[in-house]
């Protein structure tokens, strides 16, 4: 019984220190779009209301040449790629602070889960796959927390989701206004 408790008492310690090791990771993220800049995209567009079947637009949508290179905006993990309902072809990367990066509308994905991506790194085509059919392509990008932000809900329509999907845009790094490599 006594051994059950230290290993249960390791894994645990070990769970902490693995979850703390993913928020010390440093993030400065670029804007997923090669050569996109701030007149890509509309700022007051994230958490815009009202939106068609979502209700509140829960992510920034960055307008490019169907086909231009989509970037990952972090390092991380890439935890799905495929087909997924309203988003058309998707992909989604764990990176640093346990943060999810969904990008969505994708003409063509160039990677495949559980690869390890660098930031920068070519990973899909903007396209507009999904319920962007029939409009000008783009990537819709939604950067997600899947450790909660309670601080962050408010009144808003479905305000309580801010909790978990945060504002991009403020985590862009701009290097003059260029985005990636």
């Amino acid at each position: 019984m006594k051994t059950l408790r230290k290993i249960l008492k390791r894994i645990i310690l070990a769970g902490i220190l693995i979850l703390l090791i993913g928020f010390m990771i440093p993030q400065n993220l670029i804007i997923p779009v090669k050569g996109a800049t701030s007149k890509d995209y509309h700022a007051e567009t994230f958490w815009y209301y009202p939106w068609g079947k979502s209700i509140t637009h829960k992510g920034v949508d960055i307008f490019a040449k169907a086909g231009t290179d989509v970037l990952s905006a972090t390092s991380g993990i890439v935890i799905y790629d495929g087909e997924l309902g309203r988003g058309g072809n998707v992909i989604i990367i764990l990176g640093p602070k346990w943060r999810l990066h969904y990008f969505a509308h994708l003409k063509e994905i160039h990677t495949q889960k559980f690869s390890i991506v660098g930031q920068g790194e070519v990973i899909g085509e903007v396209g507009n796959s999904g319920n962007a059919v029939g409009k000008p392509a783009h990537l819709h990008y939604t950067l997600l927390t899947a450790i909660p932000y309670p601080w962050l809900a408010d009144d808003d329509r479905q305000g309580w989701k801010k909790m978990f999907i945060l504002n991009p845009i403020g985590y862009w790094k701009r290097d003059g206004e260029k985005s990636g490599m």
